[in-house]
This record gives structure tokens, sequence and C-alpha cells, in this order.
């Protein structure tokens, strides 16, 4: 008979994908990290403390166009605030756990392996909130190592810091394209794009941003709630673009 391997072998396997994937892309973060001005034990504090690729991606890249801290704090409480939501999913999961293992389990979760944890949460009887901090943490650590590696090499090659520029650029069109859930995100997403324009050319600093962000957040929420209230949410704008993987989707497709 074949020995039964240990629980946290096993989720390690279940986690492994995520956490090669994390490889390249981590390296690319570190890298530019090195060149925003951060050394190899300042890239692993900021790993393990934000343990972001969107926010570490932009901090970096507005680092190196020297935009004031308060603007990207305040960017960053945005762009992370979206973690509120993901929590709150898994909530039900956690249910019993101590107030010392939901911290370890909030300062650790991102998108990815908030998405290998609900898919198993919802079709596996016996994962356990210790499993799924487990692929946290595991997901962290490759990430950290990326980083660091990605951290050494920025110490020995040159990079053209005009490559940021495209890279946060393309950083936020992806984060665009994954909301787009329907026409009103769509629109809302133009509408921001044009207010960020006449902001920072009115406010002439990255401050702008913020400003376009909050207002363009603000004009979708009272559009989408009042076209919910007066039951028009299957109508042209908030049709669905993209289909809804709700917990009884995935148990069917698992059957």
């Amino acid at each position: 008979m074949e020995k039964e391997q240990p629980r946290w072998a096993e989720v390690f396997q279940i986690s492994m994908p995520l956490c090669l994937s994390y490889i390249p892309i981590g390296v690319a973060c570190g890298i530019l990290l090195n060149a925003a001005g951060f050394n190899p034990l300042m890239t692993g504090l900021v790993s393990l403390l934000v343990f972001s690729g969107g926010a570490q991606f932009m901090i970096a890249s507005m680092l190196t166009v020297n935009a004031p801290m308060h603007t990207i704090l305040v960017m960053l409480f945005f762009l992370e605030l979206r973690y509120a939501l993901l929590g709150s999913s898994l909530s039900q999961y956690v249910r019993g756990t101590s107030k010392k293992f939901l911290y370890f389990f909030a300062v650790s979760l991102n998108d990815e392996n908030y998405a290998v944890n609900y898919l198993k949460f919802a079709t596996d009887k016996e994962w356990t909130p210790k499993d799924a901090l487990m692929v946290e943490h595991y997901s962290l650590l490759f990430w950290t190592l990326s980083n660091l590696v990605g951290s050494l090499i920025g110490n020995v090659i040159t990079i053209d810091l005009a490559i940021v520029d495209y890279a946060l650029t393309a950083l936020f069109l992806y984060m665009i394209m994954m909301q787009i859930k329907n026409k009103l995100t769509i629109l809302v997403s133009f509408f921001s794009a044009v207010l960020a324009i006449i902001s920072m050319t009115i406010l002439k600093s990255t401050m702008g941003l913020v400003v376009a962000t909050l207002i363009a957040s603000l004009a979708g929420f009272i559009i989408e709630d009042t076209l919910v209230k007066k039951g028009k949410e299957k109508g042209f704008w908030l049709k669905r673009i993209k289909p809804k993987a709700s917990r009884k989707v995935i148990s069917k497709s698992g059957e």
C-alpha cells in the first residue's frame, strides 16, 4: 500500500501551479523595485507586508516618476479596497477560527490564492481554513523569493526606466479587462480616463488620478443604483458580458 502523503504536501501540490506562475512576474517585479531604489532587504519587506503584484508594480512605477507619497498611499488604498469584498466572501468558511488566525489569513490574502481557496472551499468538503492558510503562505513564499531574485538581478543589469510607464499602463488595462462585467463598466472606464486627463491638466499633479477615481466611482455607483432601483438591472447597461461563476455553477461543472 502506498503511504499517505502528509497534508502539507497535498496542499503544496495543489498550490504548485499558482506558486510556479509567480516566478517570472515576481522576478520582473523585483527588478522594477530595484530600479525604483529598493535594496534586497526593502524588496523583501514590501513583498511580505504588501503581497500584491499590482500594488508593488504601482509603487515602483509611481516612485520612478517621482509621485508624491500621499498620492501613492491613496492610490494603494483604492487599489487594495477590493480585498474587503474578497475577504467577506471567504468569511463563511473561516468562522470559528481565532483572531490570530484571521489576522495572518487576511494579511496574506491576494487575488490568486483567493481564487484557489474559494474554488476548493466550494467543491471540496475536506478543505479547511488551515489548508487555505497554507496555500496563502506557499504563494507568499514563492512571491517573496522571486522578488528577492529579481532585486539581486537588478543589481547587475541595467534596464531602461521608460519601460516602467508601459508596465503600469499594461497593468491597469489588464485590471480593467478582468473587471468588465457589463456595458456600464466600459462607460465608467472611459469616463474615468477622460476625467483623469482633465483633472491632471488642471491640478498638474498625480492627485488628479485620485480625484478622477473618486468622481468616476461615485458616478458609476449612482447610475448602477438608479438602474437597479428602477428594475432595469437586466437591461442594456447592466446586461452581463461575462457569465457569473457561482458556487452552483462550479458544483455542476465538477459533477
